[in-house]
């Protein structure tokens, strides 16, 4: 399983990706670089299972059942992410809200 730090680098570093788009497009908007977030987060993790700051941090989002994440568990996980408590509140697993809420796990790959 994906620990805090590695999770933790991984959103900072989607975020701060996504701020370098705002930043260039969007004048540094803070909506934008929120819907830019959201809009990752969406498409890589519900069609690819990890987002840029998970891959450079080698994590992977999993489903407890093994498959990989379909777009509409990316959507419901992002939408979550981005509400930030279900991402705070974790169970002894470390999964947040929003794992639990789409039966998946952050894994080291």
């Amino acid at each position: 399983m994906a620990r805090a730090g590695r999770r933790i680098l991984a959103i900072c570093i989607d975020w701060a990706l996504c701020y370098l788009i705002a930043n260039a497009f969007f004048d540094g908007n803070p909506n934008a670089v929120l819907a830019i977030f959201a809009i990752e987060q969406m498409l890589l993790v519900g069609f690819l299972g990890y987002s840029v700051g998970h891959r450079i941090m080698g994590i992977e989002v999993v489903r407890l059942d093994g498959r990989q994440p379909s777009l509409l568990d990316g959507v419901i996980r992002s939408l979550l992410v981005c509400l930030v408590f279900p991402v705070i509140i974790v169970d002894a697993d470390h999964r947040g809200l929003h794992d639990r809420a789409i039966k998946s796990i952050l894994i080291r790959r």
